[in-house]
């Protein structure tokens, strides 16, 4: 009797480079291995350390403790470290942090620090500060919360910016969260130039160089692809924000999905070509989690469409630089 093979479905997948963790991300997570390495568990982290539980949950395993408030560490552990996350927290919080005599450890990205710093430069000129971003994102309430009360207006969309009545219009300055789309973003502040023609911009481009590859990678990719999968979680701005691009840039269906085991087979469909990225925050092991998923479906070919190659290194705090980090210590993400 005759064996009979069935044949794969062929798919081509378009692997978008830069993908998956930036230098903030990947300086953040370095920052809790190494406290862990030198101060030993538990280490304390306020709010998740970047948006992913994946990696939430990998550096719980290794004795980090994540906390919403500070007041939840207890007596006894208030000489172990505690790490304030990537996205940046408000003055109040390093404020309460030392009424408290926690050490701590700032893992807020070095470019939300120049958002920040950019925010008060415009305070301090005597500016009224409009923040563009997303109410309730961590990144918002720390650029927020560097500034008195009263004196930043958040901006979300276009018809905030119709509506926006401020009480000096010839003296507005206005960043922006390091995560936002490029090109809705731009729609924005479009606006409010065409509405304030004296707005003053930052002395730099708010939103992350990251940001702008991951988003100009997929676009690149995205025309022709049956589907496009991005690698991130669903309070992840920078990845929601790569599913709204695909789509937008000429993809059929786009979808965010956190593992492999998100991915709903039956209704992808018949695809043959599949296009793949991964948000910031977003581990390598897991794309290749996925890339493997497709293989035991798919007769599948790779195909990278890389928009540009990302060097930066961001170092990590100067209490940590002693302690040696190696390959083994982040494995468990970089695959």
């Amino acid at each position: 009797m005759m064996n009979e093979t069935v044949s794969k479905p062929q798919l081509t997948i378009r692997l978008c480079g830069p993908r998956g963790f930036c230098a903030g991300v990947d300086r953040a997570i370095q920052i809790v291995v190494l406290a862990l390495k030198g101060y030993g568990a538990p280490v304390y982290v306020r709010h998740e350390i970047v948006h992913n539980r994946y990696v939430v949950e990998g550096l719980e395993a290794k004795g980090a403790v994540f906390v919403e408030e500070l007041d939840e560490i207890p007596e006894e552990h208030r000489k172990q470290p505690v790490v304030f996350s990537a996205h940046g927290v408000p003055k109040s919080v390093p404020a309460d942090a030392q009424s408290r005599n926690l050490f701590y450890l700032d893992a807020t990205c070095p470019l939300v620090s120049k958002v920040h710093k950019q925010a008060m430069r415009h305070q301090r000129l005597g500016r009224h500060v409009v923040l563009i971003g997303h109410a309730g994102h961590p990144e918002v309430i720390g650029t927020m919360g560097q500034l008195p009360e009263g004196s930043v207006s958040l901006i979300e969309t276009i018809e905030d910016a119709d509506r926006y009545v401020p009480a000096d219009p010839d003296n507005l300055g206005y960043v922006t969260q390091t995560t936002l789309s490029v090109d809705d973003t731009a729609g924005v502040i479009a606006r409010l130039r065409q509405r304030f023609p004296n707005l003053t911009a930052p002395s730099a481009d708010s939103i992350c160089y990251a940001t702008t590859n991951r988003q100009e990678a997929v676009k690149q990719a995205a025309p022709g692809c049956d589907l496009f999968l991005i690698v991130g979680a669903p309070n992840s701005s920078n990845s929601k924000r790569l599913v709204e691009v695909a789509l937008k840039a000429g993809a059929k269906q786009s979808i965010l999905v956190q593992r492999a085991a998100e991915i709903d087979w039956d209704t992808i469909g018949s695809i043959s070509t599949l296009g793949l990225s991964a948000g910031a925050s977003a581990p390598e092991v897991i794309v290749n989690e996925i890339i493997e998923a497709f293989r035991q479906r798919y007769g599948a070919t790779i195909e990278l469409a890389e928009f540009s190659i990302e060097n930066e290194h961001f170092l990590v705090n100067r209490e940590l630089r002693s302690i040696e980090l190696t390959h083994e210590d982040m494995a468990w993400v970089n695959g």
